[in-house]
């Protein structure tokens, strides 16, 4: 057992499989009693099952460490809202939460239906708000505390995903504001966003040539729930973690601006804004194109 989260009360939420399992391991291995959150449901997010919970909890305790198990949904209120209260009840605070839970339903956004849309941006995004949100009420009363959201590189749009990309980029919006309306409390934000082998990657339809493991993104939750964390404060800040990869996001921020002397009209803007403001390139895009160039070239056949 370790000692950097030491006396630290931490939740985790989608805690049952994959990162979120991870996290909360490492959480309680470096001193941390933890929440463990999850609904237990497929990666679709049908059948739930409180066993995956339950089954974390005992392996943290089976290595001498202290955790409860919740099975709430967190996409309501009431769920995001029974996860912070069972860590006050449990352990009297509440230090960090770590919101991972996370669902997937895959299709092209001209056939995307409602019933595909909806769960997913409420698991993703309103899953973390309510999380986010009864835990800011605790901190901002203790004057101190971390929230983790998680996204993806996936925010930067998706070829068949729109429904998660849409919530991932949400979050990162999301825990942006709660930096900013958390500081004066000394409550830090941040956002993760990891590559990591796990039952939700496997089903990306093109191959990562950087991935690591849950593990690895663990240690990167772990030191931004921690004191060191806190010193400088980080906050504010999207970090990927992809195997021995670790980066920053960029804040956004104007790229390039100009000024028209009198009122726009759309000819005006026409003749002006491509050479003159442009356009910022997608590197989503152009990597599609590459793979659609590449794949047209293999599919030619030999003469």
């Amino acid at each position: 057992m370790g000692n950097f989260l030491a006396g630290k009360a931490v939740a985790v939420t989608g805690a049952g499989r994959g990162i979120g399992r991870a996290v909360a391991l490492a959480a309680a291995a470096e001193g941390a009693r933890v929440v463990v959150n999850d609904y237990g449901v497929a990666t679709d997010g049908t059948s739930p099952t409180s066993e995956v919970a339950d089954s974390v909890v005992k392996e943290i305790e089976a290595a001498g460490g202290t955790a409860v198990a919740v099975a709430d949904d967190v996409s309501t209120m009431a769920g995001g809202r029974r996860v912070v209260e069972t860590a006050l009840s449990a352990y009297g605070r509440l230090d960090g939460v770590v919101c991972v839970a996370g669902i997937l339903r895959e299709r092209m956004l001209f056939n995307m239906s409602e019933q595909e849309w909806d769960p997913v941006v409420a698991t993703h995004l309103k899953g973390t708000f309510t999380v986010f949100r009864a835990a800011a009420e605790v901190m901002r009363a203790q004057r101190s505390g971390t929230l983790i959201g998680f996204t993806s590189g996936n925010h930067q749009g998706s070829v068949s995903q729109a429904n998660y990309s849409a919530a991932k980029g949400g979050i990162i919006s999301l825990v942006r504001s709660a930096a900013l309306g958390l500081h004066k409390y000394g409550v830090t934000a941040n956002a993760v966003a990891p590559v990591a082998r796990t039952r939700m990657s496997a089903g990306v339809p093109m191959e990562l040539t950087e991935i690591g493991e849950p593990e690895d993104v663990a240690a990167l939750v772990v030191y931004l729930l921690s004191d060191r964390a806190r010193e400088l404060p980080v906050t504010g800040q999207v970090y990927t973690i992809a195997g021995p990869k670790i980066a920053v996001w960029a804040q956004p921020r104007e790229l390039r601006a100009a000024y028209a002397e009198g009122t726009w009209t759309p000819e005006r803007i026409a003749d002006f804004l491509p050479g003159t403001v442009g356009t910022d390139p997608m590197p989503m895009l152009q990597h599609l194109k590459t793979m659609e160039q590449a794949a047209h070239t293999q599919s030619r056949p030999n003469t």
